[in-house]
């Protein structure tokens, strides 16, 4: 087995690459099924693990996403075989942690079928921002034509899949991102309004731009940079949907602040939106779909071997990246 294994908490030079290992391949056991990885997507939830953010104990191998083809198959299960292509990400019923490896045993709740016209590649790089878009767009906030949304990190790997669905929709959409660079890539997403915040006030620009009256939803990945700022660019009986702190978590604040212009704030945690096996291939199915249309199609910033995981992490942590980081796992990606 080739994996990269997380030693301890730390920075990403506590992620060590061990190939050619001798340990033995991961056997599935019910419910589970053996993935020979092509693939592993890079995600922020991956760094907070490495970080010790979470109840991950050490050592662990990280990546809760990635595609491949399934190898073996325990107990009981149904729907899937050897050899089927599949791709998976964190669901309510499972959500198996350990991508950045050649076999990788994950949940068959999990595991969704990739068709045979979409890439494992691209598979593994949309699939998780995907499906979070899918719950920011359709089940948070009602879209419709005309609707005024605010998306932070619009040219990220979720923010871009947001402002690009959000259009599909009908939806007006502004977006915020650090550089001209990043910038271009929101607006080639379909945003109609860019603002850069390095160089001005987010809430003061969204005022601006709709006459004082703010917008009517608001899509925080960034958290503690953007929060308190929502609350002046929210519209009267608007919402924010928080679903990530990349920039640390929001500070704390009274609900009062919400009251006298009736806003809603709420939380957003994907596998909330994916509760049974029916819900998950009815939410893939669109993401794949929109794949095939343009409106879900991810941007692969960079492909790299697993032995550079501790780079892709660095760079993901840098802010630098335009689009998805992916690891090529396995011989199997080059047939993907």
């Amino acid at each position: 087995m080739a994996e990269v294994v997380a030693v301890a908490a730390g920075d990403p030079s506590v992620l060590e690459f061990r190939g050619g290992a001798a340990s033995e391949a991961p056997v599935p056991g019910p419910g589970e099924v053996l993935v020979e990885t092509a693939y592993a997507g890079v995600n922020f939830a991956d760094v907070f693990m490495r970080r010790g953010a979470s109840a991950t104990g050490f050592p662990f191998v990280p990546g809760v996403e990635g595609a491949g083809v399934i190898t073996g198959i325990g107990p009981g299960i149904e729907g899937l075989a050897p050899g089927d292509r599949v791709a998976w990400a964190p669901v309510k019923r499972a959500s198996h942690v350990g991508s950045y490896a050649d076999l990788t045993v994950v949940g068959a709740e999990q595991a969704v079928p990739v068709p045979d016209d979409i890439s494992l590649e691209t598979a593994a790089a949309v699939l998780l921002q995907g499906l979070t878009a899918h719950y920011l767009v359709h089940d948070q906030h009602p879209i419709a034509p005309g609707t005024t949304v605010l998306v932070h990190a619009g040219a990220g790997g979720t923010g871009r899949l947001t402002v690009s669905w959000l259009k599909h929709l009908g939806a007006t959409v502004f977006a915020t991102v650090g550089s001209p660079a990043k910038a271009e890539v929101a607006a080639k997403a379909g945003a109609d309004h860019v603002i850069d915040y390095t160089a001005h006030d987010f809430a003061a620009e969204i005022l601006r731009l709709t006459g004082g009256r703010g917008v009517d939803y608001i899509v925080d990945g960034v958290g503690a940079g953007t929060f308190r700022g929502n609350l002046k660019a929210v519209a009267d009986r608007g919402r924010i949907c928080v679903f990530g702190q990349a920039s640390g978590t929001p500070e704390a604040f009274s609900p009062m602040e919400l009251v006298w212009r009736s806003i809603t704030v709420s939380g957003g945690y994907m596998t909330n939106f994916l509760r049974d096996r029916d819900e998950v291939l009815r939410k893939a199915a669109d993401v794949w779909q929109g794949v095939r249309e343009g409106w879900s199609a991810p941007l692969v910033h960079d492909v790299l071997p697993l032995a550079q995981a501790a780079e892709a992490h660095r760079l993901l942590e840098s802010r630098g990246t335009v689009g998805k980081l992916v690891l090529a796992a396995s011989a199997a990606g080059g047939a993907a």
